[in-house]
Protein backbone atom coordinates (compact mmCIF):
# COMPACT_ATOMS: atom_id res chain seq x y z
CA UNK A 1 0.00 0.00 0.00
CA UNK A 2 1.16 3.53 -0.76
CA UNK A 3 -0.03 7.07 -0.10
CA UNK A 4 -1.19 9.27 -2.97
CA UNK A 5 -1.68 13.02 -2.59
CA UNK A 6 -4.81 14.39 -4.28
CA UNK A 7 -3.60 17.68 -5.77
CA UNK A 8 -5.71 20.74 -6.59
CA UNK A 9 -4.97 21.06 -10.32
CA UNK A 10 -4.65 24.17 -12.45
CA UNK A 11 -8.14 25.49 -13.21
CA UNK A 12 -7.48 28.14 -15.79
CA UNK A 13 -5.72 31.46 -16.09
CA UNK A 14 -6.05 33.69 -13.05
CA UNK A 15 -7.40 30.92 -10.78
CA UNK A 16 -4.84 30.16 -8.11
CA UNK A 17 -6.93 28.84 -5.24
CA UNK A 18 -10.32 27.38 -4.43
CA UNK A 19 -12.61 26.99 -1.45
CA UNK A 20 -13.73 23.52 -0.40
CA UNK A 21 -17.53 23.57 -0.20
CA UNK A 22 -18.38 19.90 0.37
CA UNK A 23 -16.61 16.57 0.75
CA UNK A 24 -18.41 13.87 -1.24
CA UNK A 25 -16.43 11.10 0.44
CA UNK A 26 -15.65 10.32 4.07
CA UNK A 27 -12.43 8.91 5.53
CA UNK A 28 -12.35 5.19 4.83
CA UNK A 29 -14.56 5.38 1.73
CA UNK A 30 -13.45 3.59 -1.42
CA UNK A 31 -12.86 5.86 -4.42
CA UNK A 32 -12.85 4.70 -8.03
CA UNK A 33 -10.67 6.27 -10.72
CA UNK A 34 -12.21 9.51 -12.06
CA UNK A 35 -14.81 9.51 -9.28
CA UNK A 36 -15.58 12.92 -7.76
CA UNK A 37 -14.20 13.34 -4.26
CA UNK A 38 -14.79 16.95 -3.25
CA UNK A 39 -16.76 19.99 -4.41
CA UNK A 40 -14.84 23.26 -4.78
CA UNK A 41 -15.70 26.87 -5.61
CA UNK A 42 -13.64 29.58 -7.30
CA UNK A 43 -14.57 33.09 -8.40
CA UNK A 44 -15.38 31.62 -11.83
CA UNK A 45 -17.14 28.29 -11.35
CA UNK A 46 -18.26 25.61 -8.91
CA UNK A 47 -17.01 22.15 -9.83
CA UNK A 48 -16.07 18.70 -8.60
CA UNK A 49 -12.53 17.40 -8.17
CA UNK A 50 -12.17 13.80 -9.38
CA UNK A 51 -9.49 11.38 -8.29
CA UNK A 52 -7.03 10.30 -11.01
CA UNK A 53 -6.46 6.99 -9.20
CA UNK A 54 -8.53 4.41 -7.33
CA UNK A 55 -8.00 3.90 -3.63
CA UNK A 56 -9.30 4.68 -0.16
CA UNK A 57 -9.64 8.14 1.38
CA UNK A 58 -7.08 8.12 4.19
CA UNK A 59 -6.89 11.77 5.30
CA UNK A 60 -8.64 15.07 4.54
CA UNK A 61 -6.17 17.95 4.54
CA UNK A 62 -8.51 20.84 3.70
CA UNK A 63 -11.79 21.13 5.55
CA UNK A 64 -15.07 22.62 4.33
CA UNK A 65 -14.86 26.44 3.92
CA UNK A 66 -11.06 26.28 4.00
CA UNK A 67 -8.87 27.40 1.09
CA UNK A 68 -6.61 25.23 -1.03
CA UNK A 69 -3.99 26.63 -3.39
CA UNK A 70 -3.38 25.27 -6.86
CA UNK A 71 -0.68 22.60 -6.69
CA UNK A 72 -1.25 21.78 -3.04
CA UNK A 73 -2.75 18.49 -1.76
CA UNK A 74 -6.30 18.49 -0.41
CA UNK A 75 -6.40 14.86 0.67
CA UNK A 76 -4.34 11.69 0.94
CA UNK A 77 -5.48 8.43 -0.63
CA UNK A 78 -4.26 4.95 0.15
CA UNK A 79 -3.66 3.00 -3.06
CA UNK A 80 -2.49 -0.46 -3.97
CA UNK A 81 1.09 -0.69 -5.15
CA UNK A 82 3.21 2.23 -6.28
CA UNK A 83 1.54 5.06 -8.20
CA UNK A 84 3.47 7.82 -9.95
CA UNK A 85 2.82 11.03 -8.05
CA UNK A 86 2.77 14.40 -9.73
CA UNK A 87 5.15 16.92 -8.29
CA UNK A 88 3.49 19.34 -5.92
CA UNK A 89 3.86 22.88 -7.14
CA UNK A 90 3.41 25.57 -4.58
CA UNK A 91 1.28 28.52 -5.70
CA UNK A 92 1.89 30.78 -2.70
CA UNK A 93 4.72 32.63 -4.43
CA UNK A 94 2.51 33.35 -7.43
CA UNK A 95 -0.26 34.71 -5.22
CA UNK A 96 2.13 36.92 -3.29
CA UNK A 97 3.60 38.20 -6.56
CA UNK A 98 0.15 39.18 -7.79
CA UNK A 99 -0.60 40.99 -4.58
CA UNK A 100 2.72 42.85 -4.75
CA UNK A 101 2.01 43.92 -8.34
CA UNK A 102 -1.34 45.30 -7.27
CA UNK A 103 0.28 47.14 -4.40
CA UNK A 104 2.61 48.95 -6.79
CA UNK A 105 -0.33 50.30 -8.77
CA UNK A 106 -1.82 52.03 -5.74
CA UNK A 107 -0.54 55.44 -4.66
CA UNK A 108 -3.08 56.20 -1.97
CA UNK A 109 -2.81 54.86 1.57
CA UNK A 110 -5.52 53.85 3.99
CA UNK A 111 -5.52 55.73 7.30
CA UNK A 112 -8.32 53.79 8.93
CA UNK A 113 -8.34 50.02 9.37
CA UNK A 114 -10.70 48.16 7.05
CA UNK A 115 -12.94 45.37 8.29
CA UNK A 116 -12.48 41.94 6.76
CA UNK A 117 -14.43 41.50 3.55
CA UNK A 118 -17.11 38.83 3.56
CA UNK A 119 -19.31 37.35 0.87
CA UNK A 120 -22.70 38.97 1.07
CA UNK A 121 -26.06 37.46 0.32
CA UNK A 122 -25.79 38.71 -3.25
CA UNK A 123 -22.08 38.43 -4.01
CA UNK A 124 -19.53 35.66 -3.57
CA UNK A 125 -15.89 36.62 -3.14
CA UNK A 126 -13.11 34.08 -3.60
CA UNK A 127 -10.39 33.79 -0.95
CA UNK A 128 -7.88 35.43 -3.30
CA UNK A 129 -10.15 38.44 -3.83
CA UNK A 130 -10.67 38.74 -0.07
CA UNK A 131 -6.93 38.55 0.52
CA UNK A 132 -6.16 41.27 -2.03
CA UNK A 133 -8.94 43.49 -0.70
CA UNK A 134 -7.56 43.17 2.81
CA UNK A 135 -4.00 43.92 1.70
CA UNK A 136 -5.08 46.97 -0.30
CA UNK A 137 -7.48 48.35 2.28
CA UNK A 138 -10.53 47.96 0.07
CA UNK A 139 -13.66 48.25 2.16
CA UNK A 140 -16.72 46.07 1.89
CA UNK A 141 -18.62 49.00 0.38
CA UNK A 142 -15.95 49.57 -2.27
CA UNK A 143 -15.81 45.91 -3.20
CA UNK A 144 -19.58 45.64 -3.50
CA UNK A 145 -19.57 48.45 -6.08
CA UNK A 146 -16.92 46.92 -8.36
CA UNK A 147 -18.37 45.41 -11.53
CA UNK A 148 -17.38 41.75 -11.80
CA UNK A 149 -16.52 40.06 -15.09
CA UNK A 150 -16.27 36.52 -13.73
CA UNK A 151 -18.92 33.83 -13.79
CA UNK A 152 -22.32 35.26 -12.84
CA UNK A 153 -20.83 38.65 -11.99
CA UNK A 154 -18.12 37.50 -9.59
CA UNK A 155 -15.26 39.92 -8.94
CA UNK A 156 -11.97 38.49 -10.19
CA UNK A 157 -8.33 39.36 -9.57
CA UNK A 158 -8.21 41.22 -12.89
CA UNK A 159 -11.27 43.27 -11.90
CA UNK A 160 -9.48 44.36 -8.72
CA UNK A 161 -6.32 45.17 -10.65
CA UNK A 162 -8.24 47.35 -13.10
CA UNK A 163 -10.06 49.07 -10.24
CA UNK A 164 -6.86 49.77 -8.30
CA UNK A 165 -5.18 51.29 -11.35
CA UNK A 166 -7.87 54.01 -11.49
CA UNK A 167 -8.74 54.11 -7.81
CA UNK A 168 -7.31 57.55 -7.18
CA UNK A 169 -9.37 59.01 -10.02
CA UNK A 170 -12.66 57.71 -8.69
CA UNK A 171 -14.94 59.62 -6.32
CA UNK A 172 -14.51 58.77 -2.69
CA UNK A 173 -16.87 56.11 -1.49
CA UNK A 174 -18.74 56.85 1.71
CA UNK A 175 -18.68 54.59 4.71
CA UNK A 176 -21.05 51.65 4.80
CA UNK A 177 -23.55 53.42 7.02
CA UNK A 178 -23.42 56.71 5.14
CA UNK A 179 -23.64 55.01 1.75
CA UNK A 180 -26.62 52.96 2.79
CA UNK A 181 -28.40 56.04 4.14
CA UNK A 182 -27.64 58.04 1.00
CA UNK A 183 -28.82 55.23 -1.26
CA UNK A 184 -32.07 54.98 0.59
CA UNK A 185 -32.68 58.71 0.30
CA UNK A 186 -32.22 58.86 -3.48
CA UNK A 187 -33.65 55.49 -4.42
CA UNK A 188 -36.45 56.09 -6.93
CA UNK A 189 -38.30 52.93 -5.97
CA UNK A 190 -38.41 50.49 -3.12
CA UNK A 191 -39.41 46.85 -3.09
CA UNK A 192 -43.00 46.32 -2.01
CA UNK A 193 -43.64 44.79 1.38
CA UNK A 194 -44.32 41.10 0.90
CA UNK A 195 -47.15 39.47 2.73
CA UNK A 196 -46.65 35.81 3.63
CA UNK A 197 -49.53 33.66 4.77
CA UNK A 198 -49.27 30.53 6.85
CA UNK A 199 -49.84 28.37 3.77
CA UNK A 200 -46.98 29.90 1.76
CA UNK A 201 -43.64 28.11 1.47
CA UNK A 202 -40.48 30.16 1.88
CA UNK A 203 -37.53 28.89 -0.16
CA UNK A 204 -34.09 30.38 0.44
CA UNK A 205 -32.04 30.98 -2.69
CA UNK A 206 -28.87 28.94 -2.91
CA UNK A 207 -25.59 30.75 -3.49
CA UNK A 208 -25.58 30.16 -7.24
CA UNK A 209 -29.16 31.43 -7.64
CA UNK A 210 -28.29 34.61 -5.71
CA UNK A 211 -25.35 35.24 -8.04
CA UNK A 212 -27.47 34.58 -11.13
CA UNK A 213 -30.15 36.96 -9.89
CA UNK A 214 -27.66 39.75 -9.32
CA UNK A 215 -26.01 39.14 -12.68
CA UNK A 216 -29.34 39.34 -14.52
CA UNK A 217 -30.21 42.64 -12.86
CA UNK A 218 -26.80 44.06 -13.75
CA UNK A 219 -27.10 42.89 -17.36
CA UNK A 220 -30.46 44.65 -17.79
CA UNK A 221 -29.16 47.81 -16.13
CA UNK A 222 -26.00 47.96 -18.26
CA UNK A 223 -27.32 47.16 -21.74
CA UNK A 224 -30.43 48.66 -23.41
CA UNK A 225 -32.01 45.51 -24.82
CA UNK A 226 -33.68 45.33 -28.22
CA UNK A 227 -35.03 42.07 -29.64
CA UNK A 228 -35.66 41.17 -33.28
CA UNK A 229 -37.60 38.07 -34.36
CA UNK A 230 -37.69 36.01 -37.54
CA UNK A 231 -39.28 32.69 -38.51
CA UNK A 232 -37.08 30.19 -40.33
CA UNK A 233 -38.01 27.12 -42.35
CA UNK A 234 -36.02 24.19 -40.95
CA UNK A 235 -37.59 21.46 -43.08
CA UNK A 236 -34.32 20.57 -44.81
CA UNK A 237 -32.52 20.31 -41.47
CA UNK A 238 -35.23 18.17 -39.87
CA UNK A 239 -35.30 15.77 -42.82
CA UNK A 240 -31.48 15.59 -42.98
CA UNK A 241 -31.23 14.80 -39.26
CA UNK A 242 -33.91 12.10 -39.43
CA UNK A 243 -32.10 10.53 -42.35
CA UNK A 244 -28.61 10.60 -40.84
CA UNK A 245 -28.95 10.45 -37.04
CA UNK A 246 -28.49 6.67 -36.75
CA UNK A 247 -25.53 6.61 -39.13
CA UNK A 248 -24.00 9.62 -37.33
CA UNK A 249 -24.20 7.90 -33.95
CA UNK A 250 -22.80 4.67 -35.38
CA UNK A 251 -19.86 6.52 -36.96
CA UNK A 252 -18.94 8.96 -34.18
CA UNK A 253 -20.57 7.49 -31.08
CA UNK A 254 -22.40 10.79 -30.60
CA UNK A 255 -26.01 11.83 -30.98
CA UNK A 256 -26.57 14.62 -33.48
CA UNK A 257 -28.85 17.31 -32.08
CA UNK A 258 -29.96 20.57 -33.66
CA UNK A 259 -27.66 22.67 -31.49
CA UNK A 260 -24.41 22.14 -33.47
CA UNK A 261 -26.27 23.04 -36.67
CA UNK A 262 -27.54 26.25 -35.05
CA UNK A 263 -24.04 27.11 -33.78
CA UNK A 264 -22.56 26.49 -37.22
CA UNK A 265 -25.08 28.89 -38.80
CA UNK A 266 -24.36 31.55 -36.14
CA UNK A 267 -20.58 31.34 -36.65
CA UNK A 268 -21.04 31.78 -40.41
CA UNK A 269 -23.23 34.84 -39.80
CA UNK A 270 -20.66 36.31 -37.39
CA UNK A 271 -18.03 36.03 -40.11
CA UNK A 272 -20.41 38.03 -42.32
CA UNK A 273 -21.22 40.58 -39.58
CA UNK A 274 -18.16 40.75 -37.29
CA UNK A 275 -19.47 43.79 -35.38
CA UNK A 276 -21.83 41.44 -33.57
CA UNK A 277 -18.77 39.74 -32.09
CA UNK A 278 -17.74 42.68 -29.88
CA UNK A 279 -17.83 43.93 -26.31
CA UNK A 280 -18.09 47.41 -24.76
CA UNK A 281 -15.43 48.90 -22.49
CA UNK A 282 -16.62 52.35 -21.46
CA UNK A 283 -16.55 54.38 -24.69
CA UNK A 284 -14.48 51.80 -26.55
CA UNK A 285 -15.68 48.89 -28.68
CA UNK A 286 -13.53 45.77 -28.45
CA UNK A 287 -13.78 43.75 -31.67
CA UNK A 288 -13.08 40.11 -30.83
CA UNK A 289 -10.78 38.08 -33.06
CA UNK A 290 -11.98 34.68 -31.90
CA UNK A 291 -15.55 33.41 -32.21
CA UNK A 292 -16.35 31.78 -28.88
CA UNK A 293 -19.95 30.61 -28.64
CA UNK A 294 -21.56 30.32 -25.21
CA UNK A 295 -24.21 27.62 -24.92
CA UNK A 296 -26.71 28.08 -22.10
CA UNK A 297 -27.32 24.81 -20.25
CA UNK A 298 -29.90 24.13 -17.55
CA UNK A 299 -28.62 22.26 -14.50
CA UNK A 300 -30.54 19.63 -12.52
CA UNK A 301 -30.72 22.14 -9.65
CA UNK A 302 -32.70 24.52 -11.85
CA UNK A 303 -29.78 26.93 -12.12
CA UNK A 304 -28.08 27.97 -15.35
CA UNK A 305 -24.52 27.74 -16.61
CA UNK A 306 -23.00 28.75 -19.95
CA UNK A 307 -20.10 26.59 -21.18
CA UNK A 308 -18.14 28.10 -24.08
CA UNK A 309 -17.02 26.53 -27.35
CA UNK A 310 -13.74 28.31 -28.16
CA UNK A 311 -13.04 29.05 -31.83
CA UNK A 312 -16.36 27.53 -32.85
CA UNK A 313 -15.87 28.54 -36.48
CA UNK A 314 -12.93 26.12 -36.80
CA UNK A 315 -15.00 23.00 -36.04
CA UNK A 316 -16.72 20.73 -38.54
CA UNK A 317 -20.33 19.74 -37.89
CA UNK A 318 -19.24 16.45 -36.35
CA UNK A 319 -16.65 18.28 -34.23
CA UNK A 320 -19.29 20.70 -32.99
CA UNK A 321 -21.60 17.80 -32.15
CA UNK A 322 -18.90 16.16 -30.02
CA UNK A 323 -18.05 19.43 -28.28
CA UNK A 324 -21.69 20.32 -27.59
CA UNK A 325 -22.45 16.90 -26.12
CA UNK A 326 -19.28 16.86 -24.01
CA UNK A 327 -19.82 20.30 -22.50
CA UNK A 328 -23.52 19.72 -21.87
CA UNK A 329 -22.89 16.39 -20.12
CA UNK A 330 -20.10 17.70 -17.93
CA UNK A 331 -22.10 20.83 -17.08
CA UNK A 332 -24.88 18.67 -15.63
CA UNK A 333 -22.27 16.74 -13.63
CA UNK A 334 -20.51 19.89 -12.30
CA UNK A 335 -17.30 18.81 -14.00
CA UNK A 336 -16.62 21.91 -16.09
CA UNK A 337 -13.27 23.64 -15.71
CA UNK A 338 -13.20 27.40 -14.99
CA UNK A 339 -11.71 28.26 -18.39
CA UNK A 340 -14.56 26.37 -20.11
CA UNK A 341 -17.17 28.90 -18.97
CA UNK A 342 -15.36 32.13 -19.73
CA UNK A 343 -14.28 34.03 -22.81
CA UNK A 344 -17.58 33.79 -24.66
CA UNK A 345 -18.21 36.38 -27.40
CA UNK A 346 -21.76 35.37 -28.42
CA UNK A 347 -24.37 33.18 -26.72
CA UNK A 348 -27.17 30.88 -27.86
CA UNK A 349 -29.96 29.54 -25.66
CA UNK A 350 -32.39 26.81 -26.67
CA UNK A 351 -35.78 27.74 -25.25
CA UNK A 352 -37.37 25.28 -27.67
CA UNK A 353 -36.24 22.42 -25.46
CA UNK A 354 -38.91 23.58 -22.99
CA UNK A 355 -41.60 23.85 -25.67
CA UNK A 356 -41.31 27.66 -25.99
CA UNK A 357 -41.53 29.28 -29.42
CA UNK A 358 -40.42 32.89 -28.78
CA UNK A 359 -38.38 34.50 -26.00
CA UNK A 360 -36.54 37.68 -25.06
CA UNK A 361 -33.20 36.49 -23.62
CA UNK A 362 -30.95 38.65 -21.44
CA UNK A 363 -27.52 39.47 -22.87
CA UNK A 364 -24.66 38.07 -20.76
CA UNK A 365 -22.09 40.75 -20.02
CA UNK A 366 -19.73 41.78 -21.52
CA UNK A 367 -21.21 40.38 -24.76
CA UNK A 368 -23.55 42.48 -26.89
CA UNK A 369 -25.94 39.88 -28.30
CA UNK A 370 -27.65 36.56 -27.64
CA UNK A 371 -29.96 34.37 -29.71
CA UNK A 372 -32.81 32.20 -28.46
CA UNK A 373 -33.98 29.36 -30.69
CA UNK A 374 -37.56 28.20 -30.21
CA UNK A 375 -39.38 24.93 -30.66
CA UNK A 376 -39.59 23.46 -34.17
CA UNK A 377 -43.29 23.29 -35.08
CA UNK A 378 -45.10 21.86 -38.10
CA UNK A 379 -47.09 24.55 -39.91
CA UNK A 380 -48.96 24.96 -43.19
CA UNK A 381 -46.99 27.31 -45.42
CA UNK A 382 -46.99 28.72 -48.94
CA UNK A 383 -44.28 27.07 -51.05
CA UNK A 384 -43.07 28.79 -54.21
CA UNK A 385 -42.44 26.36 -57.11
CA UNK A 386 -41.78 26.79 -60.86
CA UNK A 387 -45.34 25.59 -61.37
CA UNK A 388 -46.73 28.22 -58.98
CA UNK A 389 -47.52 28.59 -55.28
CA UNK A 390 -48.78 25.65 -53.27
CA UNK A 391 -49.59 24.83 -49.64
CA UNK A 392 -47.41 22.35 -47.79
CA UNK A 393 -46.49 21.26 -44.27
CA UNK A 394 -43.18 22.77 -43.20
CA UNK A 395 -41.05 22.66 -40.05
CA UNK A 396 -40.81 26.23 -38.73
CA UNK A 397 -38.84 27.84 -35.88
CA UNK A 398 -38.62 31.36 -34.46
CA UNK A 399 -35.25 32.99 -33.82
CA UNK A 400 -35.19 35.68 -31.12
CA UNK A 401 -32.14 37.95 -31.33
CA UNK A 402 -31.53 40.30 -28.37
CA UNK A 403 -28.78 42.89 -28.77
CA UNK A 404 -27.19 45.84 -26.96
CA UNK A 405 -28.54 49.00 -28.60
CA UNK A 406 -25.52 50.99 -27.41
CA UNK A 407 -23.43 49.47 -30.20
CA UNK A 408 -25.80 47.29 -32.25
CA UNK A 409 -28.46 49.18 -34.17
CA UNK A 410 -31.66 47.66 -35.49
CA UNK A 411 -30.25 47.31 -39.01
CA UNK A 412 -27.27 45.23 -37.87
CA UNK A 413 -29.28 43.23 -35.33
CA UNK A 414 -32.02 42.51 -37.87
CA UNK A 415 -29.68 41.64 -40.74
CA UNK A 416 -27.72 39.30 -38.51
CA UNK A 417 -30.70 37.20 -37.43
CA UNK A 418 -31.97 37.16 -41.02
CA UNK A 419 -28.60 35.85 -42.20
CA UNK A 420 -28.68 33.08 -39.59
CA UNK A 421 -32.15 32.12 -40.81
CA UNK A 422 -30.91 32.04 -44.41
CA UNK A 423 -28.05 29.70 -43.52
CA UNK A 424 -30.50 27.40 -41.75
CA UNK A 425 -33.02 27.42 -44.58
CA UNK A 426 -30.33 26.76 -47.19
CA UNK A 427 -28.83 23.83 -45.28
CA UNK A 428 -27.33 21.29 -47.67
CA UNK A 429 -29.47 18.14 -47.72
CA UNK A 430 -26.47 16.26 -49.13
CA UNK A 431 -24.13 17.34 -46.32
CA UNK A 432 -21.82 14.52 -45.32
CA UNK A 433 -21.81 13.24 -41.76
Amino acid sequence: MADYKLILPSMGEGVMEATVTNWLKNIGDTIAEDESVVEIATDKVDSDLPSPVSGTLKEILVQVDEVAKVGEPVAILEVDGEVEQEEVVQASETIEKDIDQLKQSVTTSQENPVQEVVSSADRFYSPLVKSIAKEEGISQTELDQIHGTGLEGRVTKDDLKKYLETRGQQPKIESTTQAATSQQSISPATAPVMTVSGEDEIIEMDRMRKIIAQNMVQAKQIAPHVTSFIEADLTNIVLWREKNKKAFEAKYGEKITYMPIFIQAITKAILDFPMINVSVDGERIIKKKNINIGMAAALPSGNLIVPVIKNADQYSLSGLAKKVNDLANRARQNKLKPDEIQGGTYTITNIGSFGNTIGTPIIPQPQVAIMAVGAIVKKPAVIETPQGDMIGIRHKMYLSHAYDHRVVDGALGGMFVKRVAEYLENFDMDAEI
